[in-house]
Protein backbone atom coordinates (compact mmCIF):
# COMPACT_ATOMS: atom_id res chain seq x y z
CA UNK A 1 0.00 0.00 0.00
CA UNK A 2 1.73 3.32 -1.37
CA UNK A 3 2.44 6.17 1.35
CA UNK A 4 0.13 8.72 -0.44
CA UNK A 5 -2.99 6.27 -0.26
CA UNK A 6 -2.56 6.19 3.71
CA UNK A 7 -2.16 9.54 3.64
CA UNK A 8 -5.10 10.10 1.92
CA UNK A 9 -7.30 7.70 3.94
CA UNK A 10 -5.92 9.17 7.47
CA UNK A 11 -6.91 12.90 5.92
CA UNK A 12 -10.68 11.27 5.03
CA UNK A 13 -11.02 10.02 8.43
CA UNK A 14 -10.08 13.25 10.56
CA UNK A 15 -12.75 15.31 8.44
CA UNK A 16 -15.25 12.80 9.59
CA UNK A 17 -14.11 12.24 12.84
CA UNK A 18 -14.18 16.48 13.27
CA UNK A 19 -17.81 17.32 12.11
CA UNK A 20 -20.32 17.96 15.12
CA UNK A 21 -22.63 15.75 16.31
CA UNK A 22 -26.36 15.86 14.95
CA UNK A 23 -29.26 14.94 17.70
CA UNK A 24 -30.03 11.77 18.71
CA UNK A 25 -33.47 12.05 17.88
CA UNK A 26 -34.41 14.33 15.15
CA UNK A 27 -38.14 14.66 13.69
CA UNK A 28 -39.06 11.35 11.29
CA UNK A 29 -35.46 10.37 10.71
CA UNK A 30 -34.73 13.58 9.21
CA UNK A 31 -30.97 14.47 7.78
CA UNK A 32 -29.64 10.74 8.71
CA UNK A 33 -30.25 11.07 12.14
CA UNK A 34 -31.57 8.94 14.33
CA UNK A 35 -35.33 8.87 14.93
CA UNK A 36 -37.46 6.83 17.61
CA UNK A 37 -39.55 4.15 15.80
CA UNK A 38 -43.06 4.57 15.57
CA UNK A 39 -44.68 2.79 18.49
CA UNK A 40 -41.85 2.32 20.45
CA UNK A 41 -43.01 4.90 23.30
CA UNK A 42 -46.02 2.61 24.15
CA UNK A 43 -43.21 0.60 26.51
CA UNK A 44 -45.00 0.58 30.09
CA UNK A 45 -43.28 3.55 31.66
CA UNK A 46 -43.62 5.80 34.43
CA UNK A 47 -45.39 9.29 34.82
CA UNK A 48 -42.29 10.67 35.95
CA UNK A 49 -39.79 9.26 33.26
CA UNK A 50 -42.34 10.04 30.63
CA UNK A 51 -42.50 13.70 31.70
CA UNK A 52 -38.37 13.85 32.43
CA UNK A 53 -37.84 12.56 28.74
CA UNK A 54 -40.67 14.68 27.32
CA UNK A 55 -39.48 17.56 29.34
CA UNK A 56 -35.73 17.75 27.23
CA UNK A 57 -36.94 17.11 23.95
CA UNK A 58 -33.92 17.19 21.46
CA UNK A 59 -34.09 20.16 19.05
CA UNK A 60 -34.00 19.24 14.60
CA UNK A 61 -30.19 21.25 14.69
CA UNK A 62 -26.56 19.81 15.26
CA UNK A 63 -25.09 20.51 18.63
CA UNK A 64 -21.70 22.34 18.74
CA UNK A 65 -18.97 20.64 19.84
CA UNK A 66 -18.35 23.12 22.02
CA UNK A 67 -18.48 21.81 25.93
CA UNK A 68 -21.45 22.99 27.71
CA UNK A 69 -22.26 24.67 31.13
CA UNK A 70 -22.99 22.28 33.45
CA UNK A 71 -26.73 23.28 35.05
CA UNK A 72 -26.35 25.20 38.24
CA UNK A 73 -22.85 25.57 37.73
CA UNK A 74 -19.79 26.51 35.65
CA UNK A 75 -17.34 24.59 33.27
CA UNK A 76 -15.21 24.54 36.22
CA UNK A 77 -17.78 23.17 38.25
CA UNK A 78 -16.06 19.10 37.59
CA UNK A 79 -18.93 16.35 38.79
CA UNK A 80 -17.49 12.65 38.80
CA UNK A 81 -19.42 9.44 39.37
CA UNK A 82 -17.48 7.67 41.53
CA UNK A 83 -17.57 3.25 41.73
CA UNK A 84 -15.96 1.59 45.08
CA UNK A 85 -15.77 -2.31 44.81
CA UNK A 86 -14.68 -4.84 46.85
CA UNK A 87 -12.62 -7.73 44.83
CA UNK A 88 -15.73 -9.18 43.86
CA UNK A 89 -16.66 -6.59 41.92
CA UNK A 90 -20.04 -5.46 44.45
CA UNK A 91 -20.08 -1.89 45.32
CA UNK A 92 -19.29 -0.94 48.36
CA UNK A 93 -21.29 1.12 50.59
CA UNK A 94 -21.11 3.76 53.63
CA UNK A 95 -18.56 5.55 52.70
CA UNK A 96 -17.81 9.29 53.64
CA UNK A 97 -16.49 12.29 52.44
CA UNK A 98 -13.78 12.42 54.40
CA UNK A 99 -12.79 8.89 53.36
CA UNK A 100 -11.75 10.00 49.71
CA UNK A 101 -8.94 11.96 48.40
CA UNK A 102 -9.29 13.48 45.08
CA UNK A 103 -6.33 14.09 43.26
CA UNK A 104 -6.40 16.43 40.22
CA UNK A 105 -2.91 16.28 38.10
CA UNK A 106 -1.91 14.13 41.20
CA UNK A 107 -2.42 17.52 43.05
CA UNK A 108 -5.02 17.13 46.63
CA UNK A 109 -8.46 19.28 45.39
CA UNK A 110 -11.26 20.09 48.25
CA UNK A 111 -14.49 18.17 47.18
CA UNK A 112 -16.87 20.88 47.10
CA UNK A 113 -20.22 18.62 47.48
CA UNK A 114 -20.55 14.67 47.87
CA UNK A 115 -23.74 12.40 47.65
CA UNK A 116 -23.65 8.79 48.58
CA UNK A 117 -26.32 6.58 46.00
CA UNK A 118 -28.11 3.42 47.39
CA UNK A 119 -30.47 2.04 45.30
CA UNK A 120 -32.13 -0.08 48.32
CA UNK A 121 -32.36 3.43 50.09
CA UNK A 122 -34.22 5.48 47.42
CA UNK A 123 -37.72 6.22 47.92
CA UNK A 124 -40.10 4.49 45.44
CA UNK A 125 -40.10 6.43 41.48
CA UNK A 126 -36.69 7.98 42.60
CA UNK A 127 -34.47 6.60 39.01
CA UNK A 128 -31.00 8.47 39.48
CA UNK A 129 -29.24 6.34 37.17
CA UNK A 130 -30.77 4.72 33.63
CA UNK A 131 -29.23 1.81 31.79
CA UNK A 132 -28.64 2.07 28.17
CA UNK A 133 -27.94 -1.11 26.22
CA UNK A 134 -26.56 -0.71 22.80
CA UNK A 135 -26.88 -3.14 19.92
CA UNK A 136 -24.20 -2.68 17.47
CA UNK A 137 -24.92 -4.35 14.20
CA UNK A 138 -21.88 -2.14 12.35
CA UNK A 139 -18.69 -3.46 13.99
CA UNK A 140 -19.74 -6.60 15.04
CA UNK A 141 -20.90 -9.69 12.56
CA UNK A 142 -24.43 -11.08 12.21
CA UNK A 143 -24.24 -14.05 14.03
CA UNK A 144 -22.12 -12.44 16.64
CA UNK A 145 -25.39 -9.83 16.94
CA UNK A 146 -27.53 -12.94 17.00
CA UNK A 147 -25.68 -14.37 19.90
CA UNK A 148 -25.75 -11.31 21.91
CA UNK A 149 -29.25 -11.29 21.14
CA UNK A 150 -30.10 -14.07 22.99
CA UNK A 151 -27.71 -13.40 25.99
CA UNK A 152 -29.48 -9.92 25.97
CA UNK A 153 -32.88 -11.14 26.44
CA UNK A 154 -31.68 -13.44 29.04
CA UNK A 155 -30.56 -10.71 30.92
CA UNK A 156 -34.17 -8.46 30.22
CA UNK A 157 -36.37 -11.55 31.48
CA UNK A 158 -34.57 -12.34 34.67
CA UNK A 159 -36.88 -11.62 37.95
CA UNK A 160 -39.65 -12.24 35.65
CA UNK A 161 -38.62 -9.43 33.53
CA UNK A 162 -38.69 -6.77 36.66
CA UNK A 163 -35.54 -4.56 36.07
CA UNK A 164 -33.73 -2.59 38.80
CA UNK A 165 -33.28 0.49 37.05
CA UNK A 166 -35.27 2.24 34.12
CA UNK A 167 -33.42 0.59 30.86
CA UNK A 168 -33.68 1.68 27.56
CA UNK A 169 -32.56 -0.31 24.42
CA UNK A 170 -30.49 1.21 21.56
CA UNK A 171 -30.16 0.03 18.00
CA UNK A 172 -27.22 1.05 16.02
CA UNK A 173 -27.27 -0.17 12.20
CA UNK A 174 -25.62 1.43 9.14
CA UNK A 175 -29.02 3.95 9.02
CA UNK A 176 -27.32 5.41 12.67
CA UNK A 177 -28.05 5.04 16.11
CA UNK A 178 -31.59 4.81 16.87
CA UNK A 179 -33.43 4.40 20.62
CA UNK A 180 -36.10 2.06 20.69
CA UNK A 181 -38.23 2.88 23.55
CA UNK A 182 -38.52 5.40 26.28
CA UNK A 183 -36.77 4.30 29.97
CA UNK A 184 -38.82 1.40 31.25
CA UNK A 185 -38.56 -1.16 33.74
CA UNK A 186 -40.48 -4.00 31.94
CA UNK A 187 -37.90 -6.52 30.52
CA UNK A 188 -40.38 -8.45 28.76
CA UNK A 189 -41.25 -5.06 27.23
CA UNK A 190 -37.80 -4.90 25.70
CA UNK A 191 -37.25 -8.11 24.69
CA UNK A 192 -40.65 -8.03 22.71
CA UNK A 193 -39.22 -4.95 21.04
CA UNK A 194 -35.54 -6.15 20.84
CA UNK A 195 -37.06 -9.36 18.63
CA UNK A 196 -38.79 -7.13 16.24
CA UNK A 197 -35.73 -5.52 15.30
CA UNK A 198 -34.01 -8.73 14.28
CA UNK A 199 -34.69 -8.52 9.94
CA UNK A 200 -33.00 -5.01 10.27
CA UNK A 201 -30.08 -5.80 11.38
CA UNK A 202 -29.13 -8.04 8.60
CA UNK A 203 -29.10 -5.01 6.03
CA UNK A 204 -25.00 -3.29 5.26
CA UNK A 205 -24.28 -0.77 2.46
CA UNK A 206 -20.89 -0.04 3.71
CA UNK A 207 -17.69 0.12 2.06
CA UNK A 208 -14.28 -2.69 2.51
CA UNK A 209 -10.97 -2.18 3.47
CA UNK A 210 -9.45 0.74 4.68
CA UNK A 211 -12.73 3.03 3.45
CA UNK A 212 -15.03 0.32 5.13
CA UNK A 213 -12.93 0.66 8.09
CA UNK A 214 -12.79 4.33 8.71
CA UNK A 215 -16.56 4.05 7.73
CA UNK A 216 -17.64 2.38 10.87
CA UNK A 217 -14.93 4.58 12.68
CA UNK A 218 -17.35 7.30 11.72
CA UNK A 219 -20.40 6.46 12.05
CA UNK A 220 -19.44 5.33 15.53
CA UNK A 221 -18.06 8.32 16.47
CA UNK A 222 -21.05 10.01 15.47
CA UNK A 223 -23.26 8.00 17.38
CA UNK A 224 -21.38 8.08 20.60
CA UNK A 225 -21.71 11.64 20.15
CA UNK A 226 -25.10 11.80 19.13
CA UNK A 227 -25.76 9.74 22.27
CA UNK A 228 -24.35 12.77 24.75
CA UNK A 229 -25.87 15.21 22.98
CA UNK A 230 -29.12 13.43 23.96
CA UNK A 231 -28.34 12.63 27.26
CA UNK A 232 -26.86 15.25 27.96
CA UNK A 233 -30.27 17.23 28.80
CA UNK A 234 -31.55 14.84 30.40
CA UNK A 235 -30.79 14.35 34.28
CA UNK A 236 -28.98 11.40 36.38
CA UNK A 237 -26.33 9.20 36.01
CA UNK A 238 -26.40 6.58 32.67
CA UNK A 239 -24.71 3.65 32.24
CA UNK A 240 -24.33 2.70 28.35
CA UNK A 241 -23.20 -0.89 27.87
CA UNK A 242 -22.25 -1.25 24.55
CA UNK A 243 -22.04 -4.69 23.02
CA UNK A 244 -19.28 -4.81 20.49
CA UNK A 245 -15.76 -5.69 20.10
CA UNK A 246 -15.00 -1.96 19.17
CA UNK A 247 -15.10 0.10 16.11
CA UNK A 248 -11.18 -0.05 14.23
CA UNK A 249 -8.12 1.42 15.64
CA UNK A 250 -6.85 3.04 12.87
CA UNK A 251 -3.64 3.15 13.84
CA UNK A 252 -0.06 2.19 13.51
CA UNK A 253 3.20 2.61 11.06
CA UNK A 254 1.61 2.47 8.37
CA UNK A 255 -1.16 5.45 9.23
CA UNK A 256 0.37 9.15 8.65
CA UNK A 257 -0.84 12.63 9.73
CA UNK A 258 -0.09 15.54 8.95
CA UNK A 259 0.34 18.96 11.59
CA UNK A 260 -3.36 20.08 10.29
CA UNK A 261 -4.90 15.98 10.97
CA UNK A 262 -3.58 15.68 14.58
CA UNK A 263 -5.17 19.45 15.26
CA UNK A 264 -8.49 18.01 13.86
CA UNK A 265 -7.93 14.74 16.09
CA UNK A 266 -7.43 16.57 18.75
CA UNK A 267 -10.40 18.39 18.62
CA UNK A 268 -12.43 15.60 18.41
CA UNK A 269 -10.77 13.98 21.63
CA UNK A 270 -11.45 17.07 23.46
CA UNK A 271 -14.72 17.89 22.37
CA UNK A 272 -16.03 14.36 23.13
CA UNK A 273 -13.79 14.00 26.39
CA UNK A 274 -16.44 16.58 27.47
CA UNK A 275 -19.50 15.76 25.66
CA UNK A 276 -19.36 12.19 27.92
CA UNK A 277 -18.71 13.92 31.52
CA UNK A 278 -21.63 16.57 31.12
CA UNK A 279 -23.76 13.96 29.89
CA UNK A 280 -22.67 12.14 33.08
CA UNK A 281 -22.17 8.55 30.46
CA UNK A 282 -20.31 6.01 32.24
CA UNK A 283 -19.29 3.29 29.13
CA UNK A 284 -18.44 0.18 29.52
CA UNK A 285 -17.91 -2.69 26.06
CA UNK A 286 -18.49 -6.31 26.18
CA UNK A 287 -17.03 -7.59 23.40
CA UNK A 288 -19.44 -10.30 21.99
CA UNK A 289 -16.84 -12.06 20.30
CA UNK A 290 -15.42 -13.68 23.85
CA UNK A 291 -12.77 -16.08 24.26
CA UNK A 292 -12.26 -16.61 20.36
CA UNK A 293 -11.00 -12.82 20.48
CA UNK A 294 -9.23 -13.06 23.91
CA UNK A 295 -5.95 -14.20 23.05
CA UNK A 296 -5.68 -11.48 20.12
CA UNK A 297 -2.92 -8.60 20.23
CA UNK A 298 -6.19 -6.55 18.87
CA UNK A 299 -8.07 -7.08 22.24
CA UNK A 300 -4.98 -5.43 24.73
CA UNK A 301 -3.82 -2.94 22.17
CA UNK A 302 -6.29 -0.51 23.27
CA UNK A 303 -4.46 -0.08 26.54
CA UNK A 304 -1.31 1.68 24.56
CA UNK A 305 -3.84 4.49 24.27
CA UNK A 306 -5.96 5.04 27.76
CA UNK A 307 -3.50 7.83 29.29
CA UNK A 308 -5.24 11.56 28.36
CA UNK A 309 -3.83 13.03 25.38
CA UNK A 310 -2.05 16.31 25.90
CA UNK A 311 -1.60 17.82 22.74
CA UNK A 312 -2.55 17.70 19.34
CA UNK A 313 1.08 15.87 17.94
CA UNK A 314 0.45 12.86 20.65
CA UNK A 315 -3.93 12.63 19.33
CA UNK A 316 -3.74 8.94 17.29
CA UNK A 317 -7.46 7.54 15.72
CA UNK A 318 -7.17 4.80 18.68
CA UNK A 319 -7.33 7.17 21.38
CA UNK A 320 -10.73 7.54 20.63
CA UNK A 321 -11.47 3.95 20.84
CA UNK A 322 -14.86 2.31 22.57
CA UNK A 323 -12.48 0.79 25.05
CA UNK A 324 -10.53 3.57 25.83
CA UNK A 325 -13.19 5.66 26.16
CA UNK A 326 -15.03 3.38 28.55
CA UNK A 327 -11.88 3.62 30.41
CA UNK A 328 -11.44 7.20 30.75
CA UNK A 329 -14.93 7.27 31.51
CA UNK A 330 -14.82 5.19 34.70
CA UNK A 331 -16.50 2.22 32.89
CA UNK A 332 -14.75 -1.44 32.24
CA UNK A 333 -13.90 -3.63 29.02
CA UNK A 334 -15.04 -7.14 29.67
CA UNK A 335 -13.31 -9.00 26.51
CA UNK A 336 -12.65 -12.49 27.93
CA UNK A 337 -16.16 -14.04 28.43
CA UNK A 338 -18.84 -15.41 26.44
CA UNK A 339 -20.96 -15.32 29.03
CA UNK A 340 -22.91 -11.79 27.45
CA UNK A 341 -25.90 -12.20 30.36
CA UNK A 342 -23.35 -12.31 33.16
CA UNK A 343 -21.47 -9.38 31.69
CA UNK A 344 -23.91 -7.10 31.57
CA UNK A 345 -25.35 -7.80 35.11
CA UNK A 346 -21.88 -6.85 36.54
CA UNK A 347 -21.98 -3.83 34.80
CA UNK A 348 -25.41 -2.90 35.80
CA UNK A 349 -25.20 -3.71 39.17
CA UNK A 350 -22.61 -0.13 39.04
CA UNK A 351 -25.60 1.10 39.84
CA UNK A 352 -26.82 -0.35 42.74
CA UNK A 353 -24.63 1.51 44.80
CA UNK A 354 -21.88 5.12 44.09
CA UNK A 355 -20.72 8.35 45.02
CA UNK A 356 -21.24 11.40 43.31
CA UNK A 357 -18.63 14.19 43.97
CA UNK A 358 -17.68 17.80 42.33
CA UNK A 359 -14.83 20.05 42.51
CA UNK A 360 -13.69 23.15 41.31
CA UNK A 361 -11.20 22.89 38.84
CA UNK A 362 -8.12 25.19 38.96
CA UNK A 363 -7.85 27.33 36.16
CA UNK A 364 -5.56 26.39 33.18
CA UNK A 365 -2.67 28.14 31.79
CA UNK A 366 -4.06 27.67 27.98
CA UNK A 367 -7.05 25.98 26.30
CA UNK A 368 -7.59 22.59 26.49
CA UNK A 369 -5.30 21.50 29.10
CA UNK A 370 -5.15 18.08 29.96
CA UNK A 371 -5.78 17.22 33.66
CA UNK A 372 -5.50 13.82 35.00
CA UNK A 373 -7.70 12.80 38.14
CA UNK A 374 -7.56 9.91 40.23
CA UNK A 375 -9.80 9.36 43.80
CA UNK A 376 -8.59 7.46 46.54
CA UNK A 377 -10.80 5.74 49.28
CA UNK A 378 -8.99 5.11 52.76
CA UNK A 379 -10.34 1.95 53.44
CA UNK A 380 -8.63 -1.34 52.45
CA UNK A 381 -9.09 -4.02 49.77
CA UNK A 382 -11.36 -1.40 47.52
CA UNK A 383 -11.00 -0.84 43.93
CA UNK A 384 -12.00 2.88 42.93
CA UNK A 385 -12.89 3.65 38.97
CA UNK A 386 -14.08 7.42 38.16
CA UNK A 387 -13.28 9.42 34.95
CA UNK A 388 -9.78 9.32 34.34
CA UNK A 389 -9.40 13.52 33.23
CA UNK A 390 -10.55 16.37 32.02
CA UNK A 391 -9.65 19.20 29.25
CA UNK A 392 -9.37 22.09 31.50
CA UNK A 393 -9.82 26.08 30.31
CA UNK A 394 -7.90 28.91 31.34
Amino acid sequence: MSKSYILQCAAVLILVVAISPAVLCQENGAGGGAAPQSGSSSQPVSGSQRQARNATSPQSEPRSPQLKTAPGGTNRQIVLDVQVTDKSGAPVRGLQQQDFTLLDDKQPQPITSFQAVDHSALPPGDTPVEVILVVDAVNASYSSVSFERDQMKRWLLQNEGHLAQPTSLILFTDSGAKIQNAPSEDGKALAAAYDQLEVGLKTTTRAQGFYGAADRFDMSLRAIREMAAYEADRPGRKLVIWISPGWPLLTGPNVELTDKNEQQLFQSIVAISGELRQARMTLYDIDPLGVADAGSLRVSYYEEFVKGVPSAPHAQAANLSLQVLAVQSGGRVLNSTNDITSAIAACAQDANAFYVVSFTAPRADRANEFHSLEMKADKPRIMVRTRTGYYAQP
